[in-house]
């Protein structure tokens, strides 16, 4: 529910929160903070699924919560996929979230969120600076994700993603689950399944469109003209929770698995690798309250070199700083050939990453 969901749906955490508190324009969620089960209980009032609104409440619930943020996180395995050859294992993928719900007075849902996102070593889960590329036999530097801040509306129909970079490119959300109206609109009915108290729901996208880090530019860390990159979340979530109205927002365990072409920082560019498929199955995650669905290494490197990535600001609405991940690599790190025209994104510029590639190179050019 973490990483690409937001930017693909939106786009169109202890010691160091002593630290966090005199940051302006920054809410600085302790654990006794977020959001929890109010203690009266009413009967639950059963959502009627038909209704888009009550499915915005709904998805709302599962991915963020309302009244205040919550944190949640994803960590697995990624792997290369060669035709023909038995799946590599490369790296850990892994990072957090934290997330706030909203209903506008126009009735629409407001989400927000900041993410991060890094690759971490298969045997002791340390999170990488540099990574061994087994497939070219050559080490390079590794790219970590910082999304601040995320941000934008849904309303009555299902969203369709516009990539900025590529005005032509059209992504339908959950295509395959939602089909349209007789007026060609798709209404925000998610493709919900009851098993007892398991609510399960699936939400997928899958892109395609001009690749940001173009072969021109970036030689050596393109993936060609185009990426095609989807995400997969299987939710999992008590019915009687989801429609509790006195409990914010809902204790939610996903299976979260992704495909694209190569990462930009594995340098795949003009190798014979540079199709190849590399896939995750990931396990994300969030409670109702407190860091613990946050693994510890985790929770410390976000702690000890990003530690407003475990805050939200507190303004509504809020409009996306940065962009997709191919985007924010191609605003983050110059191109390789000399002479490139370098358009930088105003929005991604001003937000340097932490820690990274992004972070040594991001000062440089214009």
């Amino acid at each position: 529910m973490i990483s690409g969901l937001v930017t693909g749906l939106l786009t169109g955490r202890r010691s160091a929160l002593k630290a966090l508190a005199g940051l302006a324009g920054a809410a600085a969620v302790a654990p006794a903070a977020l959001a929890v089960p109010s203690k009266s209980r009413r009967a639950p009032k059963p959502l009627d699924y038909a209704d888009p609104h009550d499915n915005l409440y709904a998805f709302a619930k599962i991915y963020a919560g309302f009244d205040k943020p919550v944190i949640g996180a994803y960590h697995g395995v990624m792997y290369a996929r060669l035709p023909g050859r038995r799946l590599m294992p490369l790296f850990n993928y892994v990072g957090t979230g934290i997330l706030q719900a909203k209903f506008m007075e126009d009735g629409k849902l407001a989400l927000k969120s900041r993410e991060t996102g890094y690759f971490s070593d298969l045997r002791t889960g340390e999170i990488l600076e540099t990574w061994h590329n087994p497939l070219t036999d050559r080490t390079v530097e590794v790219y970590h994700f910082y999304n601040d801040v995320v941000g934008g509306r849904m309303g009555s129909e299902i969203p369709k993603f516009v990539m900025s970079t590529d005005p032509d490119a059209h992504t339908l959300m959950n295509e395959g689950t939602v089909f349209p109206d007789a007026d060609g609109r798709y209404p925000f009915r998610l493709p919900f399944q009851f098993f007892g108290d398991d609510a399960l729901l699936s939400w997928d996208y899958a892109h395609h469109y001009r690749n940001p880090v173009t072969p021109e530019g970036w030689p050596s860390y393109t993936c060609g003209p185009t990426v095609s990159p989807s995400e997969h979340f299987l939710f999992r979530v008590s019915r009687r929770e989801l429609e509790d109205r006195d409990v914010p927002t809902a204790r939610v365990v996903t299976g979260f698995s992704r495909l694209s072409e190569p990462w930009p920082f594995m340098r795949m560019g003009g190798t014979k690798f540079q199709d190849v498929t590399v896939f995750g199955r990931m396990h994300s995650h969030k409670g109702l309250a407190g860091y613990g669905d946050v693994p510890r290494q985790i929770l410390d490197y976000v702690e000890k070199h990003a530690p407003e990535y475990l805050t939200l600001p507190t303004d509504w609405p809020i409009a996306n700083a940065r962009l997709d991940t191919w985007s924010t690599f191609a605003s983050d790190v110059p191109p390789e050939t000399p002479g490139y025209e370098w358009k930088r994104n105003a929005a991604a510029a001003k937000v340097r990453p932490p820690t990274g590639l992004g972070a040594k190179v991001a000062t440089t050019g214009t």
